[in-house]
């Protein structure tokens, strides 16, 4: 069901109220500096329109994992003050995110100002979802946006529970754009549609890959998983990243691919390295020919044309992880391969959708980010929707 997003709202509904927006701010911080901003400026879209529509916005959001109440260093102080360089105005950090001094500024704000509230997870509660600490984090406010993709698929309070007090309960124009990108793709993605799954661990990937197995016509496998793969083909793989508990889920991928008809690639040659490190001595051999004492860590050249060839035809291309250890120049040509692939058809019309923390730095690393149709800015979030899962944080949201 599709959800309400603030473009829905009349300018009545928004002027002079009382606006609640969880944003995703858990920046990445040096000390006070912030050292990777992309998080507070993809907010700035929803914050400016409402706060242009008249409305009186206050900014809720966590960063990093407090232990025990308040830490200073885990202050939104830096965001409020970031934020505010990019409004070009005064963003006002409340001391706390529920009481009466945080009830008083909001209640004493004018049209158009922005306020952000500390950290939610100064609180356990926050993530507890418990209904006591929820109703207070309401209490100020008239009504709430969401826009916070990356915590959709976790039930905290800012998330989900104020959904109960707040109403309408609304989409930000970033969430609205995550939705309409990832479950659009799932649910009626142009074909043929592959997915790139990539990344160290089947573990990890697994309940996604037998998801999209149903819905994509190729799937292609990458980084480290592929040794599990291999392995459960019968090839040895020296001393490569193995889970050893996860071949015979492998093999039943395979088995599941061959069964509905569907391409499961696997790289035809593989860079493997004498140790892994920058400087490791390197070679390319066949993939079912990995010799003892050697690791892989990167697709071979061969790999990638075939990569090429596969994705030629496609119309929706889903990525979530890396094909290598691209961290490592000698180690990053399989993934920045397939990226200057994703970014060629998508200039020929493809839609091609990038998930998951790695896989948008390889974007970003090789400047092909802004050629793609869509950076998803939540990892967890992204697998969980492409898996067809319901998550929360939208669910609680009013329908249109």
């Amino acid at each position: 069901m599709p959800k309400l997003s603030i473009q829905d709202l009349t300018d009545e509904q928004l002027k002079g109220k009382k606006v609640l927006v969880r944003c995703d701010l858990n920046v990445p911080l040096d000390g006070k500096t912030i050292t990777d901003d992309t998080r507070i400026r993809r907010s700035i879209p929803t914050v400016a329109f409402l706060k242009s529509k008249g409305a009186i916005v206050t900014v809720c959001s966590h960063l990093g994992r407090p232990k025990d109440g308040p830490e200073d260093k885990f202050s939104l102080a830096p965001c409020a003050e970031r934020m505010g360089k990019i409004l070009e105005q005064t963003v006002t950090l409340a001391p706390d995110c529920i009481g009466d001094e945080v009830a008083k500024i909001v209640g004493d704000a004018s049209e158009g100002d922005v306020i952000m509230l500390e950290n939610t997870r100064f609180y356990k509660e926050e993530t507890k979802n418990d209904p006591e600490f929820t109703k207070k984090l309401a209490a100020p406010f008239e009504m709430f946006v969401n826009d916070a993709f990356g915590t959709a698929h976790r039930a905290h309070a800012s998330t989900e529970g104020v959904t109960k007090f707040l109403s309408p309960s609304v989409s930000g124009f970033l969430l609205a754009k995550e939705l309409e990108y990832l479950d659009g793709a799932v649910q009626s993605g142009k074909t043929p549609m592959a997915a790139i799954v990539g990344g160290s661990k089947v573990s990890s990937k697994i309940t996604v890959l037998d998801a999209l197995l149903d819905k994509c016509d190729k799937i292609i496998i990458g980084g480290g998983m592929v040794f599990t793969f291999l392995k459960a083909k019968g090839h040895g793989v020296g001393t490569s990243l193995v889970e050893d508990d996860f071949v015979e889920t492998a093999k039943g991928v395979i088995e599941k691919a061959e069964r509905l008809g569907k391409i499961l690639h696997l790289p035809s040659d593989i860079v493997v390295a004498n140790k892994f490190s920058a400087d490791a001595e390197t070679k390319i051999v066949p993939a079912d020919a990995i010799p003892d004492g050697w690791m892989g860590l990167d697709n071979g050249p061969d790999a990638t044309a075939e990569h090429k060839e596969l994705l030629s035809d496609c119309k929706t291309v889903i990525m979530n992880g890396p094909m290598g250890v691209f961290e490592f120049e000698k180690f990053n040509k399989g993934t920045f391969g397939i990226v200057t692939i994703l970014a060629d058809i998508t200039d020929g019309g493809a839609i091609t959708i990038i998930g998951g923390g790695d896989s948008v730095a390889a974007c970003e690393q090789s400047g092909m980010a802004g050629r793609m149709s869509h950076i998803s800015t939540g990892g967890g979030a992204s697998l969980e929707l492409l898996e067809g899962k319901v998550l929360p944080g939208v669910a609680a949201l009013a329908d249109k």
